[in-house]
């Protein structure tokens, strides 16, 4: 149901019966990882401009993995991980990938 590279990719597909109504189906909640699981393959410091999908495009070759650079860097709202300049931004893989930054 979701690509290789969504952060949903193995989550469970869970169905809501609500009574007397068609099932609902949805996926289950995603849990942040803890930081110490993550393997950091690179640090990126923040330009003026910079954009998450952009910097996973240039560190990890895909746009779409913006959400393992906000899962690295935990804030509230990820636009605070690029609005100041010099800041260091880990990069890092999925809990569950080894190899290929690229999922591959």
């Amino acid at each position: 149901m979701f690509t290789a590279s969504s952060r949903y990719q193995g989550i469970e597909i869970a169905t809501h019966r609500p009574e007397g109504g068609e099932p609902i189906p949805y996926v289950r909640r995603r849990f942040l990882p803890d930081r110490r699981t993550l393997t950091v393959i690179a640090v990126h410091v923040v330009r003026d401009g910079d954009r998450l999908d952009r910097i996973a495009a240039l560190h990890l070759s895909d746009p779409e993995r913006f959400w393992q650079i906000a899962d690295a860097n935990p804030v509230l709202d990820p636009a605070d991980l690029t609005a100041r300049p010099g800041r260091r931004l880990d990069v890092a893989l999925p809990t569950a990938t080894t190899g290929s930054p690229h999922g591959f």
